[in-house]
């Protein structure tokens, strides 16, 4: 019967050492991952510092342009600005033009006679100086 318990024994030795076997082999694997973990994230690390370098420019870039097109905006409102007072400018003489035709069609219609006679003269004048002339 002792030779039972000692056959127990080293069965149950032989079990634990099978069972730290591949519990360190599980171990070792495990280590291995958690490494491999390791080096990745680190990996990650770097290129999410690139990354942040990279947008830091872009949108330093970009506040620059948009700085840009705001102040060739506002350069363009004062053109328009400009545009349209010579627009204006244009509208008034153009008012005051068609009042000093309708003035000028007025008086030559009241003295349509008037103007008939000079017109004659100046046609009779202008044979008379022909004439000398030649």
């Amino acid at each position: 019967m002792e030779i039972l318990l000692y056959i127990a024994a080293i069965i149950v030795a032989v079990a634990f050492a099978v069972l730290v076997v591949y519990l360190a082999k599980t171990l070792k694997a495990a280590q291995r991952t958690m490494n491999n973990v390791a080096n990745t994230m680190e990996s990650m690390e770097k290129q999410m510092e690139g990354i942040t370098t990279e947008t830091t420019s872009l949108l330093t870039k970009t506040n620059k342009l948009a700085d840009d097109v705001n102040q060739k905006s506002e350069k363009l409102n004062s053109l328009f600005d400009s545009v349209q007072g010579v627009g204006t400018t244009v509208s008034d003489f153009n008012q005051t033009l068609q009042q000093l035709t309708n003035r000028i069609d007025k008086t030559a219609a009241k003295n349509q006679d008037k103007t008939s006679q000079a017109v004659k003269w100046g046609v009779a004048m202008m044979d008379l100086w022909r004439k000398r002339k030649k």
